[in-house]
């Protein structure tokens, strides 16, 4: 039985998040787990007068590719997957990982030089998403993996996904509006200041944004969504952190990370667990040692970590920041192979903005 709540989803998607007009070219990726969503999402696309192609991918590849690849493998990218970034108007990617931790074993090594090989595509892709050229997002189609992780039965994951992005209410599209309007105010409120100060256990940070564009992240890019960010200006950052959460990279966890930063850049990096996938990270290039991103989560629906970035970064009452690189659309100029975004719980946390406190009890004092 198709389960409504699926279609709901997809209209989301299509007509709020990626905004398709009548002759958009569109290409849906997705594992073949996903095929309910998928079908959706790909009906709504053609009523809307999409040009539509899928590419539907199997469990399992990704860990083949990294095990039995030559490092010379690894660093080639097909001409293709170039071409596809200049071609398509939108871009809709749907994750549904039946084993999240696949690559846990695989050599951190090379993980860095996939993802070095594909700096140029990504600074290209954020160039074309910057500008408005393209349009994307991503979201995330429930399966047992996922609620594994989260330590929830596959319904009760489902269900956490789904009220996570406003499905349960009558228009959902309607309510994102609503949340756009709130965060905007937000956004306002910190770009009419220049440092920020957060302060509280485990946490002494400082950066400027002076200049920069904060972001108010409303379910356009990221589904479901619920933050605002930007890209602090890049030798401002200083002080020290410890993240709440694991930092999780291709399902590989961090724990207890510890950063010390100086005048913009990481000068010592501590784990309890995972320090040596940190370390490999953090050499992967000049960029790796460096903030792109800082953000607040503003999505208070979302309560619990799932060790999924698409909904932890959202958690609300939280910060996060990604080491690595920038979204162009904020001012930032960091660019890396990576972009690694790590959670830091505010509960007993105050935030400055130029001396003046903003943000206390989880929450902005404006929300």
């Amino acid at each position: 039985m198709t389960d409504p709540r699926h279609q709901k989803l997809a209209q989301v998607l299509i007509n709020y998040s990626l905004g398709i007009q009548p002759g958009d070219k569109l290409i849906i990726t997705a594992p073949a787990a996903a095929a309910p969503l998928v079908k959706e999402a790909y009906r709504e696309a053609i009523r809307a007068g999409a040009h539509v192609m899928t590419r539907i991918t199997i469990d399992g590849l990704a860990e083949i590719r990294f095990r039995e690849s030559s490092d010379e493998q690894l660093r080639f990218v097909l001409e293709p997957e170039r071409q596809e970034i200049e071609y398509f108007d939108a871009m809709l990617r749907i994750m549904a990982d039946e084993n999240t931790k696949s690559l846990t074993n695989v050599d951190p090594n090379k993980l860095a030089i996939a993802q070095q090989a594909r700096t140029d595509i990504m600074r290209r892709y954020l160039e074309r998403a910057a500008t408005g050229e393209l349009r994307w997002c991503l979201t995330l189609y429930p399966t047992h993996a996922y609620a594994q992780d989260a330590e929830m039965s596959l319904e009760e994951y489902e269900n956490f996904v789904f009220n996570a992005g406003l499905i349960h209410h009558d228009n959902p599209s309607e309510s994102w509006q609503q949340i756009s309007k709130k965060q905007q105010e937000i956004v306002k409120l910190l770009e009419s200041h220049d440092e920020i100060h957060i302060v509280g256990n485990d946490i002494d940070l400082r950066y400027r944004v002076g200049g920069r564009k904060w972001i108010s992240a409303d379910g356009k890019h990221n589904f479901p969504d619920g933050e605002v960010f930007t890209g602090p200006i890049e030798d401002s950052v200083n002080g020290h952190i410890r993240f709440s959460y694991p930092a999780v990279y291709n399902g590989r966890e961090v724990e207890n990370v510890r950063l010390t930063f100086q005048d913009g850049k990481v000068v010592e990096a501590t784990a309890s667990r995972g320090e040596d996938l940190l370390n490999s990270m953090l050499n992967v290039d000049e960029g790796a040692r460096r903030v792109g991103e800082v953000a607040f989560g503003l999505n208070y629906d979302i309560q619990k970590f799932t060790r999924n970035i698409l909904f932890d970064e959202k958690i609300g009452g939280t910060m996060h920041m990604a080491l690595g690189r920038a979204y162009p659309e904020t001012g930032g100029t960091n660019a890396s192979a990576i972009h690694w975004d790590m959670i830091a719980d505010l509960t007993d946390a105050k935030v400055y903005a130029d001396g003046e406190l903003i943000y206390e009890n989880r929450k902005f004092k404006i929300w």
